[in-house]
């Protein structure tokens, strides 16, 4: 049993066998499961370019996950906030949150989400990179600029009664900063940057400055679960993401996600599989018993206050009883603030 409680990272993994239409489904499969089994929130994130994922728009899929399911929190992990205006950013997640009140998370992070070609196709002005001056507008848009402010007066409409909850994202020690500084609830990517999350999470509860938004520091660690009956089959699942990882590290071009007959086809070479078995080292697959091991080494090392679980297995009826088995070892703590 866990003491922290759970939510879901969905990337929408397309394989190469299969069409887009198809992950869509299974992602709409995702949140409606991920609703009945108690996850605190559900989150997509911003990849562009990547013909294995299919969560291009988060808005979107927010929105679709929002009206199949009653009570989960849904939202994105993130909107990379350089890509977009910070006023269009503020409309789409306020129309969000007054077609879904109470239940709208808004994460926003600063890396490209793609490569560095299609960064310059996403970012067409000088100093788009700055995440802390356009998260400033983004709050100034949400809640009003301070007088004297360029943009005083300026408004994102619609003006529902609440806002969405934003959180700051991060892979290194300056989300972790930032987040800190403005009293900001913090995400950190441990599935793909698991050598800094402790530092990270130290960072962030050590620089912690309360705000009106938030009282006491809320760290969210993102780490990928694959659960199954043996150690040995949750790891067999997993290899299609481990291959994934090793393709995306070793800079080859973007390809669909594999599958499992494409794995089980792939000659691994010995870095390959080094890589490989590192990765997978610091994530929590296996067995029940392990998965509930590992995860509370983890709590333990960061101090996180949730975890957040992204399960990149395409095999519905295994991902489904992934979803189970971890739901199963979460407790009924209620999210802490």
């Amino acid at each position: 049993m866990l003491d922290v409680p759970i939510s879901l990272l969905d990337v929408v993994p397309v394989t190469g066998d299969e069409s887009a239409e198809a992950a869509l489904e299974r992602a709409d499969a995702l949140a409606r499961q991920a609703d009945e089994l108690g996850y605190v929130r559900l989150w997509y994130a911003e990849h562009h370019n990547m013909p294995g994922i299919g969560s291009t728009a988060p808005e979107v899929l927010t929105a679709r996950a929002a009206s199949i399911t009653g009570r989960i929190r849904v939202g994105s992990g993130g909107v990379m906030l350089p890509n977009h205006a910070p006023l269009v950013v503020a409309e789409r997640w306020a129309t969000l949150e007054g077609l879904f009140p109470g239940r709208i998370d808004l994460g926003v992070g600063r890396a490209p989400g793609t490569d560095q070609r299609t960064a310059r196709a996403l970012r067409r002005g000088p100093g788009s990179e700055d995440l802390d001056a356009r998260l400033a507008e983004l709050f100034g848009h949400l809640h009003g600029f301070p007088p004297g402010h360029p943009l005083e007066g300026l408004t994102a409409y619609p003006r529902p009664r609440s806002a969405p909850r934003v959180f700051v994202l991060g892979s290194s020690d300056y989300g972790a900063r930032l987040a800190a500084a403005r009293g900001l609830p913090y995400a950190f990517a441990h599935h793909f940057s698991s050598r800094y999350s402790v530092p990270a999470m130290r960072l962030y509860r050590d620089g912690f400055q309360p705000s009106e938004v938030q009282e006491q520091p809320h760290a969210i660690l993102t780490v990928t679960v694959v659960c199954a009956d043996t150690d040995e089959r949750a790891h067999e699942l997993a290899s299609a993401w481990a291959l994934s990882f090793v393709r995306l590290r070793s800079g080859l071009p973007p390809r669909r996600f594999p599958s499992h007959e494409e794995v089980a086809a792939h000659q691994w070479s010995p870095s390959e599989r080094e890589l490989a078995d590192q990765v997978l080292a610091a994530q929590a697959i296996g067995s029940p018993e392990t998965v509930a091991r590992r995860l509370a080494e983890l709590v333990e090392m960061t101090g996180a206050d949730e975890v957040m679980a992204t399960t990149p297995v395409t095999d519905q009826d295994a991902r489904h009883a992934s979803l189970r088995a971890l739901a199963r070892l979460a407790s009924a703590t209620p999210e802490r603030s």
